[in-house]
């Protein structure tokens, strides 16, 4: 079985080559024309601006990108603009920047305009439609489970989601144009537009990836880059991430029952027996809860999606109490083109830069793989089939990672990310030279907003270009089953990666 899944995993190897740029010269710096973003979004300015569908051809057809921005509170002082990305793929950096653009502003003196804007593709920027309705985008997922969990599924399922590739991109430009490469040239551009010479940035999950690709692409136009719950982009570009994720989510999940039995919480004492024990018993038999039907696959994901927040802790323990107590029942029963685009858009950007098998058995046995390493693995692994009939853009950046870069990176990682492991940060603090290395010691996807001592080093980082003292590792905060563990300020969420 190890030379099986290890030769299906090689399949996912490519080779890196940087990407071609177009010529600087060759692009139009488009004018941004700020507008008052509207009643419901008091203080913020909006915009939508036109750049290169294909950089190849830059004076060739456009598509659109949207912005949103906090305007600098002390103009006086202004250092230019902070760009953000909340993650994803998918995430909208117009809507982060409503959500975050205020406390941004606040925790950076005023001093710059907070910019979001949603990638190509997403959100408000010539978004991807991979279905005509929110109603059929409904209908996709019926009668397949989050990932399959039971050998019957797998092949039901690899072919729903492999279907996506052609329903994706049929008569739609800007799928053949979504990669992150794509989009750290809007970034540029935009950079550009707003009049910066150098780039500043925060990026968060999948930001860290559009981060550290534009570290390397533009490694000479960086004033100050933070990237923060940080994928390593050569597992990523390579499709290798689930050597990460089928043992991340579950190191997390270890201390959440570790702190769960600590705090005596709810679902302790002995909360790893009981967790085998209900998993056991869900995965035998869904298990109904007052009007709602539990199966495996809805256990596994309301799992990991804790592993996002250490808030939301004490809540899923008592859901697993409740689980574990409750009697095994039945089993479930199997317009306008502007919904939510993040699923479509979570493809359309992975697929794009990622080459991923195109055949059942590498999924099957990779499948294997993933469940060998932890109960989380598969959940990870399988909705990867939406790309396996879904060609990579010609345009794509695939490495190398290891530029130098004329200001020095600031690279944040928690030692138990569930979702971007702490060997994530590790791997791009070596890749790239003279990058910083700032640690946070708890629990939970991203420490901005989290750990006070990593966001006032962020915070200054930003404003000065201060970086942590080598080796520098931020205490964890209390045990989130305490009361005392409740923070006074509400925790920033990064965009999922599902």
């Amino acid at each position: 079985m190890r030379f099986t899944v290890l030769t299906a995993a090689a399949a996912l190897m490519i080779t890196g080559t940087p990407a071609v740029q177009a010529d600087p010269g060759a692009l139009r710096v488009p004018a941004i024309n700020w507008q008052a973003c509207g009643p419901e979004n008091p203080g913020f300015d909006c915009a939508s601006v036109k750049v290169p569908l294909d950089y190849d051809n830059p004076r060739g057809a456009t598509t659109t990108v949207a912005l949103a921005r906090k305007p600098a509170s002390d103009q006086a002082r202004k250092i230019g603009s902070l760009f953000l990305n909340p993650g994803g793929p998918g995430g909208s950096g117009v809507d982060f920047a409503f959500g975050w653009g205020d406390r941004l502003n606040t925790n950076l003196q005023g001093r710059f305009d907070i910019v979001g804007f949603d990638p190509r593709g997403v959100g408000r920027s010539d978004p991807l439609h991979c279905f005509a309705s929110e109603e059929d985008l409904n209908k996709f997922f019926e009668g397949v489970p989050a990932f399959p969990y039971q050998s019957a599924q797998e092949r039901p399922f690899y072919d729903r989601y492999r279907s996506l590739g052609p329903e994706c991109r049929d008569d739609q430009p800007i799928a053949r144009h979504m990669s992150t490469a794509d989009v750290v040239r809007d970034l540029d551009l935009l950079r550009r537009a707003v009049g910066d010479r150098k780039l500043t940035y925060l990026g968060f999950s999948y930001g860290s990836y559009l981060g550290a690709t534009y570290a390397n692409m533009y490694p000479n136009n960086i004033r100050a880059l933070v990237i923060d719950g940080v994928l390593n982009p050569e597992l990523w570009s390579s499709g290798r991430q689930i050597e990460s994720d089928r043992i991340a989510t579950k190191e997390e999940f270890r201390e959440f029952l570790r702190n769960c039995d600590e705090a005596k919480c709810v679902f302790g004492p002995n909360s790893e027996k009981r967790w085998n024990a209900l998993l056991k018993s869900v995965r035998a038999k869904p298990i109904q809860l007052g009007e709602d039907v539990y199966t495996y696959d809805a256990v596994i994901a309301t799992a990991t999606g804790a592993m996002y927040n250490p808030r939301s802790w004490p809540g899923a323990a008592n859901l697993f109490d409740q689980l574990s107590d409750a009697s095994a029942s039945v089993t479930t029963a199997s317009a306008e083109p502007d919904y939510d685009n993040g699923f479509d858009a979570y493809n359309g950007n992975a697929c794009a830069d990622i080459e991923y098998p195109g055949n059942f058995n590498a999924y099957r046995a990779i499948g294997k793989y993933a469940e060998a390493g932890s109960e989380f693995g598969p959940y990870w692994w399988w909705s990867n089939a939406a790309c396996a009939n879904w060609p990579t853009n010609h345009d794509r950046y695939a490495g190398p990672w290891r530029a130098r870069t004329n200001a020095p990176v600031l690279v944040v990682g928690n030692y138990f990310d569930g979702v971007t492991d702490y060997r994530g940060a590790q791997a791009v603090n070596k890749q790239l030279a003279g990058s910083r290395l700032l640690t946070y010691a708890g629990w939970g996807h991203t420490a901005y907003g989290l750990s006070k001592c990593a966001s006032d080093h962020t915070d200054a980082y930003l404003l000065n270009g201060t970086l942590p003292p080598v080796g520098t590792v931020c205490p964890a905060n209390p045990n989130p089953f305490l009361p005392t563990a409740a923070l006074s300020e509400p925790m920033f969420q990064p965009a999922s990666r599902r």
